[in-house]
């Protein structure tokens, strides 16, 4: 069960920002919880969005888990939204797991957050039943999807929902002809996400090929699925210093994913994007905007909604 290091981006997108480490002892959790914790703030208006609309099958629900929730940046959101519920963050990792506790503490919410390590699909006897269990950008990250879905499926309330979110739109940042390299790095940039994806599905444990039709799988875990939104987030030029940082970060760590990816022209241009003393890097430019959507399927068990 994968954190979802992917926030913001559409499936490959330098997926994980974390996700794609496979190396868990070289990992530096704190610096990954603080990257996933800046992005749900910059993507908060698009989270807003999504868990009002979330409201209509999941009214008041007791319980909400957030699957795959890394350092609790979108549980913290999920709290928000649903003040009376009980919320429980489940994930692998214990290193975020700790800085989630940590937070929930210092916001005053320890009474009613609860953290469970877990990993989909078969370890997962610490999660609790749920009425809405939330799975952002970590389906992906687990080797047999349909059987993590069906899981989850089994501990689900009758009524309750599941909410994936899954696919959308890689996100954009800058216009297509920068002023120097190829014109299209970006699309050059996404094509080596997707060759980064495959790869990282294919080594999954138990990894299982399926077409990635979310309502079908959701129907094949024995729910009914309900509906699918995409959610836009559009933070127009010029970017908030927290937003600036956020794609520094994503352009630094694909450049370090991809580098044998990359054309020698479009390496140099990735490296003058990233070299502070450059104007027209992405430290200083004023026309770095980030556009992204994201895609969210619901599916309930059956027993009205509710």
């Amino acid at each position: 069960m994968g954190h979802h290091h992917g926030h913001g981006q559409g499936h490959g997108q330098s997926h994980g920002h974390g996700h794609g480490h496979g190396h868990d002892g070289d990992m530096d959790w704190a610096t990954m919880g603080a990257m996933l914790e800046r992005y749900a703030r910059i993507a908060a208006p698009l989270y807003g969005e999504t868990t009002d609309w979330l409201k209509r099958w999941a009214p008041a629900p007791d319980v909400v888990v957030d699957v795959g929730s890394g350092p609790g940046a979108l549980s913290f959101l999920l709290a928000d939204a649903f003040p009376e519920a009980r919320i429980v963050a489940a994930d692998p990792e214990e290193p975020l797991l700790e800085r989630a506790r940590e937070r929930a503490e210092r916001e005053g919410l320890a009474d009613r957050f609860d953290t469970v390590r877990a990993a989909l699909p078969d370890d997962i006897d610490g999660v609790p039943a749920a009425d809405l269990f939330w799975l952002c950008k970590s389906l992906h990250h687990v080797g047999d999807q349909g059987a993590a879905l069906s899981a989850l499926a089994d501990r689900l309330a009758p009524g309750g929902a599941i909410a994936l979110l899954e696919g959308g739109l890689g996100a954009r940042y800058l216009p297509r002809d920068i002023g120097f390299g190829r014109p299209g790095l970006l699309a050059r940039l996404e094509a080596a996400d997707e060759e980064w994806f495959a790869g990282m599905r294919a080594g999954l444990d138990g990894a299982k090929d399926a077409t990635e039709d979310w309502p079908v799988l959701l129907a094949d875990a024995g729910l009914r699925h309900e509906a699918t939104r995409t959610f836009l987030l559009d933070l127009p030029a010029p970017l908030s210093d927290d937003a600036r940082a956020h794609v520094v970060t994503e352009f630094t760590r694909r450049r370090e994913m991809h580098a044998d990816r990359f054309a020698p022209d479009d390496l140099t241009a990735i490296d003058r994007l990233l070299d502070e003393t450059d104007p027209q890097s992405l430290h200083h430019r004023p026309d770095l905007f980030l556009l992204t959507a994201q895609t969210v399927h619901v599916a309930v068990k059956g027993g009205g909604q509710g």
